[in-house]
């Protein structure tokens, strides 16, 4: 029993080795990104490319990112669409719900300038006239692989 204690000492805690050898990875894991989709009136285009992120493939969450149900438990808005007129409302109560510090991102052409809803009488031209927008990804849609490239630059 002594003789076990004293080699336990002498060793020290084994996941202390283990944690030194994998720092980097880990410091890349002490902040976790919480994103809430927010539609504005979009076709679905990007938002299934969006929740292709989930899958095996790409694996949003092994790099600390993950989707959210609620707002207030969000750092990032992933906003789609052309922002359409009877979302405004519940687009700002969702912006307004985001705690501080938050990042908008506008996701696909809709999102961006209006796309094919362009100058539509039921649609703004892109989430930036309502939305104060920090980060424009192109597209329509935007690949899962694009999209990805964007959210790892944030971290």
């Amino acid at each position: 029993m002594w003789n076990l204690l004293k080699r336990s000492l002498k060793m020290g805690r084994l996941s202390e080795k283990r944690l030194e050898q994998g720092e980097a990875h880990l410091r890349s894991l002490r902040q976790s990104w919480h994103i809430r989709h927010l539609d504005c009136g979009s076709c679905n285009g990007c938002d299934w490319e969006m929740s292709a992120l989930l899958n095996p493939i790409y694996d949003l969450q092994r790099f600390g990112l993950d989707f959210v149900a609620s707002p207030r438990h969000a750092d990032i808005l992933m906003c789609t669409g052309p922002m359409s007129t009877h979302l405004i409302q519940a687009a700002l109560a969702t912006y307004e719900g985001t705690p501080n510090p938050k990042r908008i991102i506008a996701v696909g052409d809709c999102a961006l300038d209006g796309g094919m809803f362009k100058e539509a009488y039921a649609a703004h031209d892109g989430v930036g006239e309502v939305l104060p927008v920090d980060i424009k990804i192109p597209g329509c849609p935007p690949s899962p692989d694009e999209l990805l490239k964007v959210l790892l630059q944030l971290k």
